[in-house]
């Protein structure tokens, strides 16, 4: 099996630029970061809505599968959004994926927006409105969203274990990998149109509990990503670009019909790739596929390739309906989850990362760029940055001072160690054992039924029951 330097062992900026050249690969380093009222990362930002926000760090939505099962916040929920007010990122990207209803949940545990809900979610942005304040003392430059989704294929809304696919179309290979039968039934366009109504509903809840954005998940294999690749649905949510895009214009324009002033973002998975598997001694290896590979959204074919040609197409689609905020990702963490989140350890249903997790980082974060530079008045936020542990700052300062985007997302990295931003702006060291290791505990534990969080790190869930729970299913898996 090929081992790959850990970030840990390279101790300098120059060790890790002599890695990146090895590798061959584009990656944007700083040498030194600044700190105080000239540093990039601590420019304000004016959004097209010409709302100014007050840094250039965004939070990514972090789901911690710890809501109750009836769909609202839990004690845990709650400390994990004061942990985003804490982190001192002055954008919130949709705080975590909230399902537009029951049969949507991508868990029995995931939040979902329902009316008799709305205190709750007040609350919940509320306490992170707070705990910022309190730390900082100024909100006013906050710029807090919430992400509405459908889990699509992947929704399990009653049992951790069982999955109750909603699906557009059958897809060739993950219906035989995630057990689709040939005659389960697809979506009907009446299912859809049902559905975009559930979606704006969900997004009039946003913002009566105060939130000044909804994104709209197109990322990750979920529903709204599913419709880009659904070149096989027959009718009019299939085939074409503009049919595979319709779902997408009759959200936007339900929501700016019935929830006049709140404003829209989008998180999309710019790339895909043909679904991994475990190969020799566990390394991730693509599904045999016959070429051309067809279903990968802003895939070249190959299955293991780039086109940005539909993405581009996509952002001249949202900028044409005035959604000038996109989040970019890739890939799907069910299928192929080192492109979304490179890392050195696996979680317990992965496979042993196929490449130095340094070019998923930089694969990432160039498609990013690219997308800036096609459409550079769009606001840009580039994720898949934890993996760099101490060099996050380096790299992200380099990414915003050259324009491959205009913020940077923090991911994992905020279960261990939400005041990283805070730290990085104000010039203080690191605070190198709370920095993500991307053990991917936070994914295992779920995977495995457990509620997400750092065990590794942060004392509140070591103490919790299940870290025992966790420790014994990865002895039992290793």
């Amino acid at each position: 099996m090929t081992t790959y330097p850990r970030i840990a062992s390279l101790k300098t900026v120059s060790d890790l630029r002599a890695h990146v050249a090895k590798l061959g690969i584009d990656l944007p380093i700083d040498d030194d970061v600044i700190s105080g009222n000239d540093a990039p990362l601590a420019q304000p930002y004016r959004l097209p809505n010409r709302f100014v926000v007050g840094n250039r760090f965004c939070v990514l939505p972090m789901e911690g599968w710890d809501g109750e099962r009836d769909g609202r916040p839990s004690d845990l929920t709650f400390r994990r959004w004061q942990h985003f007010g804490l982190s001192g990122a002055k954008f919130v990207w949709g705080g975590e994926a909230v399902a537009v209803r029951h049969d949507g949940r991508a868990n029995p545990n995931q939040l979902t927006a329902r009316p008799e809900f709305l205190r709750d979610f007040i609350t919940l942005r509320e306490g992170l409105v707070a705990a910022h304040k309190e730390h900082f003392g100024n909100a006013d430059d906050l710029f807090i969203g919430l992400q509405l989704t459908h889990s699509g294929r992947f929704c399990r809304p009653d049992d951790k274990k069982k999955l109750a696919p909603m699906i557009l179309y059958h897809h060739p290979v993950l219906d035989r990998k995630f057990g689709v039968a040939p005659d389960d039934p697809v979506m009907s366009d009446d299912d859809i149109a049902r559905l975009i109504d559930d979606f704006i509903a969900a997004a009039k809840f946003a913002q009566q509990a105060g939130f000044a954005f909804v994104d709209l998940k197109h990322c990750h294999g979920y529903l709204g990503h599913e419709f880009l690749s659904a070149i096989d649905r027959p009718g009019k949510y299939g085939g074409s670009f503009e049919n595979r895009t319709r779902f997408v214009r009759e959200q936007i324009a339900g929501i700016r019909a019935n929830v006049p002033g709140l404003e829209i973002g989008v998180r999309v998975s710019a790339f895909d790739f043909i679904a991994f598997r475990p190969g020799a001694n566990g390394v991730g290896e693509p599904e045999p596929i016959k070429k051309p590979y067809r279903y990968a959204f802003g895939g070249d074919g190959t299955g293991v390739g780039i086109d940005l040609t539909e993405p581009k197409k996509f952002l001249d689609l949202l900028a044409s309906l005035d959604v000038k905020m996109v989040c970019v990702t890739g890939g799907s963490p069910y299928y192929n989850p080192h492109l979304m989140r490179p890392a050195t350890f696996p979680p317990s249903d992965g496979y042993q990362p196929p490449e130095d997790p340094l070019v998923g980082v930089a694969r990432q974060i160039n498609v990013a760029r690219e997308l800036k530079r096609y459409r550079p008045e769009m606001t840009i936020v580039a994720s898949a940055m934890s993996y760099l542990q101490e060099f996050l700052p380096n790299v992200a300062q380099a990414v915003v001072r050259h324009r491959a985007a205009d913020f940077v997302g923090l991911g994992r990295t905020m279960l261990t160690y939400p005041e990283i931003a805070a730290d990085v702006l104000a010039g203080r060291s690191l605070q190198r054992k709370r920095i993500c290791r991307t053990f991917s505990d936070c994914t295992t534990a779920p995977r495995n039924g457990l509620v997400s969080g750092c065990y590794p790190f942060d004392e509140y869930y070591k103490a919790r029951s299940e870290a025992k729970q966790l420790d014994a299913i990865k002895r039992q898996r290793d």
